[in-house]
């Protein structure tokens, strides 16, 4: 009868540790994909349910033996069920600790670890000036003609563009505007990639009316922060509109923008105003393929001029171009359609070169990089001379590109390590960002985007930061508006947040190797 009674209560122990209510917490943690363990544990379940149902049958029948007995006999039963009890709990206590610890799947607080830090060896003063000289420094020459030649070359291409251009149909193309690492002066790797901004407006009578994400009357879904629509009306069609259109002005006004005697074809369909279809909004894969095909058409009416190739990279990015020199080298060149949003320097971009997660038409995810770049600009002229803030991006995003090709695609990019240092520049004093200090501004940002990393947060540089300097003309709706988390794919996608985090930290640890190993073979292009 006693062994009977420990069956029970081991049973019963065993029943309660591995009922879901018990532990909550980590039975949460358990992967929902995991379909095996879940029908293990169901059928591990049952098989106790029906256990427990026989025994209790067995414990019905020793009460009413009990009854029968002793009362002193019927104690000491009870006393060693009692006994028996606590030591099945232990054991059932100790070997789902251990279980859990086999099957339990790591964890976000586990996938960094605290002891990560940056290696001691990468910290040295020799490699990092060695490395430094040899990469930076003497590539700073070559990215200065690279800058003179592409410059050139784009203001021939888009001046033959505009010339094969139809003004009263097509779209207008402006002056480009260059941004990005290489106009940013901390482009180290290659290949040698310069990015254009290349501004364009609709046809008269034609505007862009532009709607927000953070507008107060935004219907933009959250996953879509940081973009905005662009809507084709014509003039008249808003308050914003010339009023030439809207009201009467009598014969003796003359709109200077507008001529009466010219006849403007003003019923065009939302195809040849290059929208999405069925709407009035601007479509990026339109705009992307009018794009290609204009500079197609441009090349080929100046590729007598030059003794080079020129091809496209990739079909998707309209603009993206590849100049090949009979002597091997290339040079990349991203020329971005883009839609200035009124009269600031933020742009609507139709693909960003280095982002593959674009938003679908009618969403233009909207860019701040000539702001980006100006406040470089303004910080450079306050900080320290011979600053080391450039070279610890140059050397950050050499090693996040060479551990690239070790480990695979990440969520990182040099973008978020721009942003990081952009986070330290406005929150540390510039007397911190001398020469000498390389080393230490370097474990500052790293430290930062690993800080970051662990949290799943790193906010935008300008959108929702009140340190930015007003100099720097980043519309007033952006300064107010809230936040922007650029790590916010990597709160719902484990997978892709475990890769990232693995390559940051094998970054660290083979940062020494990686800086030693390339040195020698900076200088011929890294």
């Amino acid at each position: 009868m006693q062994g009977t009674i420990a069956r029970v209560c081991m049973v019963v122990a065993a029943a309660i540790l591995n009922h879901p209510l018990l532990f909550p917490h980590e039975n949460t943690t358990l992967p929902e994909q995991d379909e095996d363990l879940v029908a293990r544990m169901r059928e591990h379940e049952e098989m106790l349910e029906m256990e427990h149902a026989r025994l209790e049958k067995e414990l019905a029948q020793l009460d009413s033996e009990l009854e029968e007995t002793p009362s002193d006999q019927g104690f000491s039963w009870y006393f060693w069920s009692a006994v028996s009890f606590v030591i099945f709990l232990a054991i059932e206590m100790c070997r789902a600790d251990i279980a859990e610890d086999e099957i339990r799947p790591v964890e976000d607080e586990d996938v960094i670890s605290e002891t990560v830090s940056i290696p001691p060896r990468m910290m040295d003063k020799n490699a990092l000036r060695n490395f430094c000289d040899k990469c930076t420094y003497t590539s700073s020459h070559e990215n200065w003609k690279v800058r003179e030649f592409v410059e050139g070359f784009a203001d021939d291409l888009l001046e033959s563009l505009r010339s094969m251009c139809d003004r009263e149909v097509d779209m207008e193309v402006g002056d480009f505007i260059g941004v990005g690492s290489m106009f940013e002066s901390w482009k180290v790797c290659q290949p040698l990639m310069c990015d254009l901004l290349v501004p364009f407006t609709p046809p008269d009578p034609h505007s862009f009316l532009y709607h927000l994400w953070c507008s107060s009357s935004s219907d933009i879904p959250p996953d879509m922060q940081c973009s905005g629509t662009i809507k084709v009306t014509m003039f008249g069609e808003d308050e914003e509109a010339c009023l030439c259109g809207s009201a009467n002005l009598g014969e003796d006004v003359l709109c200077l923008l507008h001529n009466k005697n010219k006849v403007v074809k003003v019923n065009r369909s939302p195809d040849e105003l290059l929208c999405s279809s069925g709407t009035h909004f601007l479509a990026k894969d339109q705009i992307m393929r009018w794009f290609q095909i204009a500079v197609t058409k441009a090349w080929a009416g100046i590729s007598h001029k030059y003794d080079f190739e020129v091809t496209f990279r990739s079909l998707d990015a309209a603009g993206a171009l590849k100049i090949r020199f009979r002597s091997g080298k290339v040079i990349v060149l991203n020329l971005i359609p883009v839609v200035q949003l009124e009269d600031t320097d933020a742009y609507f971009v139709s693909y960003f070169p280095s982002d593959h997660n674009s938003f679908p038409d009618p969403y233009w995810p909207l860019s701040l990089a000539v702001c980006e770049r100006n406040l470089l600009k303004y910080l450079a002229k306050r900080l320290p001379q011979n600053s080391c803030h450039l070279h610890c991006l140059q050397v950050a995003t050499f090693l996040h590109r060479k551990q690239l090709s070790l480990t695979g695609e990440s969520a990182l990019t040099s973008y978020h390590f721009k942003t990081a240092m952009v986070h330290l520049l406005l929150s540390t004093r510039t007397s911190a960002w001398g020469a000498a200090s390389l080393e230490r501004r370097l474990q500052d940002v790293f430290s930062f985007l690993q800080k970051s990393l662990q949290e799943k947060r790193l906010y935008h540089a300008l959108i929702g930061n009140r340190k930015v300097p007003q100099d720097i003309r980043v519309p007033e709706r952006f300064r107010k508006a809230e936040p922007i988390n650029l790590f916010r794919s990597l709160v719902l996608r484990r997978k892709l947040y475990a890769a990232t985090v693995r390559h940051f930290q094998e970054m660290l640890r083979n940062a020494p190797v990686l800086l030693e190993e390339y040195t020698p073979y900076l200088s011929n292009g890294c």
